[in-house]
């Protein structure tokens, strides 16, 4: 049997291939670092993104690769860098993903909170932007209503941090419970500047919650960046379905790639049975439809909005919640779908 080099070690790694990519981890690039010791190897993956959804299904096919040519022992470490595309949405920003929903009352707002989070948890750097502008409520979802934007020296808004989250939202502006009775000028003015005049820094994700609705906002954001893409969010019931397909069709009219659709409020469970209170499977019969990926069902559960009206995202606050590993599994696949859109995008190494 032939002694271990780090030379067979990644001619075998060549016939690893990274399951969403469908090229080998040799080729994309993503073999950062080889160790041979005896018959020992230590090697280091360089993801795509922190919350590769298939990060074990990785070691497992490394492992499966190295073992005949006699490595007694395989170490996988994994080390993350999302990649972004050639030209960035805003400076320092990879990727803009717009939250949607069509109608109010499906908990897009929640679902967008924890999906930001979840990202963070997973070590990749992350804002959110509450575009709500009539009515934001992430600043409650976090715990910082009340607190007041400051601004630095190049006079930019700076954000507010809390749960390794980076959060504008214009609950921190005007006074609590002001409405804003604003047109559609002054509508994309308030964008722009969310956008522009916000000392964002390096993010790997920003995520925006938009309005419900496909309006000035919607319009706005499309005009002034570019997005990755657009996330929906659903109830299963045909209903919510039907608001959420004209949130759907708004993103294709402005060119914005659907990345997926979370269906929420998908079942209450209690005692291991479930009740299927919204109906069932209208968000995957609608991803379906429309050729998108389903990216995942959250369950109805009391912690979730005890959690946003507390201040502290159900993924934070309960970590060990199963309603909190939906949350995760949804942002991991919309963490996934991105990194698939961005290698497509790219030029081949």
């Amino acid at each position: 049997m032939s002694s271990l080099t780090e030379a067979l070690v990644l001619e075998a790694l060549k016939t690893v291939q990274d399951p969403e990519l469908h090229k080998d981890l040799v080729s994309l690039g993503m073999v950062e670092q080889v160790s041979v010791r005896g018959d020992r190897v230590a090697v280091r993956i360089n993801l795509t993104t922190p919350a590769c959804p298939l990060k074990e299904r990785i070691a497992e096919d490394v492992r499966s690769a190295l073992e005949p040519l006699g490595a007694a022992e395989v170490e996988v470490h994994f080390g993350a860098q999302v990649r972004g595309p050639q030209n960035p949405p805003l400076p320092g920003i990879k990727h803009i993903v717009a939250v949607a929903s069509g109608k109010g009352g499906v908990g897009k707002s929640t679902v967008a909170a924890n999906l930001a989070v979840a990202l963070a948890q997973e070590g990749a750097r992350v804002g959110l932007l509450d575009a709500d502008i009539y009515g934001p409520s992430q600043a409650q979802m976090f715990g910082v209503q009340g607190e007041k934007l400051r601004v630095d020296e190049q006079k930019r808004m700076v954000p507010l941090e809390r749960h390794g989250v980076k959060l504008i939202s214009m609950a921190n502006i005007v006074p609590a419970g002001q409405a804003m009775v604003w047109r559609g000028p002054i509508l994309h003015g308030a964008v722009r500047q969310f956008l522009q005049e916000v000392a964002w820094g390096e993010l790997d994700y920003l995520v925006v919650d938009l309005p419900p609705g496909t309006g000035d906002v919607q319009l706005s954001l499309s005009q002034l960046t570019q997005l990755s893409g657009g996330v929906i969010v659903t109830t299963p019931q045909e209903v919510a379905c039907i608001d959420a397909e004209r949130a759907l069709d708004m993103f294709r009219r402005t060119q914005v790639e659907v990345l997926g659709i979370v269906e929420n409020m998908s079942f209450f469970e209690q005692n291991g049975q479930r009740t299927y209170i919204f109906g069932q499977g209208g968000g995957r019969r609608m991803a379906e439809r429309h050729r998108t990926a389903f990216l995942g069902e959250i369950p109805l559960a009391l912690s979730v909005r005890e959690a946003g009206d507390g201040g502290i995202p159900v993924v934070a606050g309960h970590p060990s919640s199963a309603e909190a590993e939906a949350f995760r599994q949804v942002a991991r696949n919309l963490a996934g779908r991105l990194s698939v859109k961005t290698q497509l995008l790219l030029p081949m190494a």
